[in-house]
């Protein structure tokens, strides 16, 4: 790809209408000054002390800002949220990153997912993660606001030029993607195959049909019931077309600094598209969620599987450099990138 056909499919995007489906979660950090540590009287334990506390949308809300900072018109969120301080922080982040909320639901049965996440911030190093404190409801996703959910998607979808799924919790029927759901995304995706419906599911890639599926290596080889990730490129091939058979879509597997593999169908050759590498420090959270973001809105421009692939992999290697928040990357940065991965010469492999 050159600097000319990425403008092209960037241009396009600011004219493209997708929606993010999913678990909407909040991201809260509590930047702790180390110099200011007290000693609790009561506990005689630690007392951190917060300097700033810093929210930005996380799980399917950091799929959809991304989306929306590389350009995309409308990004509509689609997704539960609860009736607390954590949602109403989650939509005004949402609202600062431009992102359409017509398809979120608070409800008073649901709590507002939330990684709060102390850092001790160091002078000339990187961060320092204290242990995080998790907030998200356990228990059984309520029928009422399961209907709810449904009647937005199936409002939402016919207007889309896609759809993205983003199933960030392992609970069955907790969250947002419960069984109704999936079956729901399902179905519309059938019956509409000229829309892109892009699924990244951590713990049930296998019951996706007739979608796009992006696992890393391990959670591929769960789908499969295999018990280890598969080992080098080729097995990783292997692993792609099964699940590719499975799915009756094509498949991206991300496999780290490597990049992402692309199985086009159960008989295609694999592709593989290199990474680009960046030294360190790196911060590798929600690298994943730009991924998707990024190939899901090139294939919604008009990009091939393997030009979408090559962005994903590009974005990401833009946000790993972002420490210490999940970030996006922009337009801009991209071409930026794209030269630097040509002048290394770097291209995308059949195995």
């Amino acid at each position: 790809m050159n600097a000319s056909r990425l403008s092209e499919i960037l241009n396009k995007l600011k004219d493209m209408r997708i929606g993010v489906l999913g678990d909407f979660c909040l991201d809260r950090y509590f930047d702790i000054e180390p110099s200011l540590q007290e000693i609790s009287r009561e506990t005689d334990r630690p007392a951190h002390q917060v300097f700033r506390v810093r929210c930005s949308p996380g799980g399917a809300g950091n799929v959809a800002t991304n989306v929306k900072d590389l350009g995309v018109g409308d990004v509509v969120a689609i997704g539960p949220l609860g009736n607390d301080g954590e949602g109403f922080a989650l939509r005004d982040a949402l609202a600062s990153a431009g992102i359409n909320q017509a398809g979120l639901v608070s409800h008073s049965a649901y709590l507002t997912p939330t990684y709060n996440k102390p850092l001790v911030i160091h002078p000339g190093r990187e961060p320092e993660e204290l242990d995080r404190i998790d907030i998200r409801t356990r228990g059984t996703l309520d029928l009422d606001l399961e209907n709810q959910l449904l009647n937005h998607l199936d409002q939402a979808f016919p207007g889309l030029n896609g759809l993205l799924v983003a199933d960030q919790f392992e609970e069955r029927n907790h969250h947002c993607v419960s069984d109704r759901i999936r079956a729901r995304i399902i179905e519309s995706s059938r019956k509409h195959p000229e829309k892109v419906v892009f699924a990244d599911s951590r713990a049930r890639t296998a019951e996706f049909h007739s979608v796009l599926l992006k696992p890393n290596a391990t959670e591929a080889a769960l789908a499969l019931g295999r018990k280890e990730a598969p080992k080098g490129i080729a097995e990783t091939v292997e692993v792609g077309r099964e699940l590719a058979a499975r799915a009756g879509k094509p498949v991206y597997i991300t496999v780290g600094e490597e990049g992402v593999l692309l199985v086009e169908s159960p008989q295609a050759k694999g592709v593989h598209i290199p990474g680009f590498p960046v030294p360190p420090p790196v911060d590798i959270c929600g690298a994943g969620d730009t991924t998707i973001a990024a190939m899901a809105a090139a294939l919604c421009a008009g990009a091939t599987l393997e030009e979408a692939g090559l962005l994903g992999c590009l974005a990401a290697s833009i946000t790993v450099q972002k420490i210490g928040i999940t970030g996006t990357a922009n337009p801009d940065e991209l071409i930026r990138r794209l030269d630097e991965y040509n002048a290394r010469g770097l291209k995308s492999i059949r195995v």
